[in-house]
């Protein structure tokens, strides 16, 4: 994986980990987060389609995630 790859794997995995409780914060901080997060996924979505573009939900999942 390239540099710009595992920049956003970690940011990625920083939202997921850094993510609010619906409950426990006001509604618009929870829409801000939840934002950033959709952006983020969707940016690493987009890379991993350019590394691998023959690969999407059609495809079956690697065995070793059976």
């Amino acid at each position: 994986m390239d540099d710009r790859g595992l920049a956003l794997l970690r940011q990625l995995m920083s939202d997921v980990e850094g993510a609010p409780f619906p409950g426990s914060v006001q509604q618009e901080l929870y829409a801000i987060w939840y934002e950033h997060a959709q952006n983020v996924a969707q940016e690493t979505l987009e890379y991993l389609n350019t590394l691998d573009p023959d690969y999407g939900k059609d495809s079956a999942m690697p065995e070793v995630f059976s």
